[in-house]
């Protein structure tokens, strides 16, 4: 098997991953107690997210979402509550950094060896890059989740 079949056997694994969590995604649900939540749209593609937040501490206890759009959107935000649940504020935030990078250029050179397996977990999304368009319902999820982390109601997806 060459480099390149192998190439395109992650890439169609990747293309499973997101397909199956933007049609089957386990974490859609509002949450009934929540701490924190907030919103985000991108009015360009139609996207539109809500995530809602439970706290413990300094840490995620609990995240529940609802997402209108495309897949990657979907899945995204899925794979964000799977991701970040259980996971400190402080490490929450550098994560969404390290996403950002990673949906942007489609890797993330600088990310820190503890961000690892959690980046890991976000590769199926690192095809994104390849579509500029794409990029923001990618990264929507994530804005709302740093927007009601900061106490905002509404996120931007820039």
């Amino acid at each position: 098997m060459s480099q390149t079949d192998n190439f395109e056997d992650l890439r169609d694994l990747y293309q499973e991953v997101i397909l199956d969590h933007g049609r089957k995604p386990r974490h859609a649900k509002r949450l009934e107690t929540f701490d924190a939540t907030a919103k985000g749209d991108n009015p360009m593609c139609g996207d539109r997210v809500q995530v809602w937040l439970k706290l413990d501490a300094d840490s995620i206890g609990q995240v529940g979402f609802e997402a209108r759009g495309c897949a990657i959107s979907v899945a995204s935000a899925d794979l964000m509550a799977e991701t970040v649940q259980g996971r400190a504020t402080t490490d929450t935030r550098a994560l969404f950094e390290a996403f950002r990078t990673m949906a942007r250029t489609g890797a993330c050179p600088d990310c820190a060896p503890a961000l690892a397996d959690p980046m890991e977990r976000l590769a199926p999304l690192a095809g994104v890059h390849e579509y500029p368009s794409r990029v923001k319902c990618a990264t929507l999820p994530w804005h709302a989740l740093i927007a009601a982390l900061d106490g905002a109601q509404e996120a931007s997806s820039e």
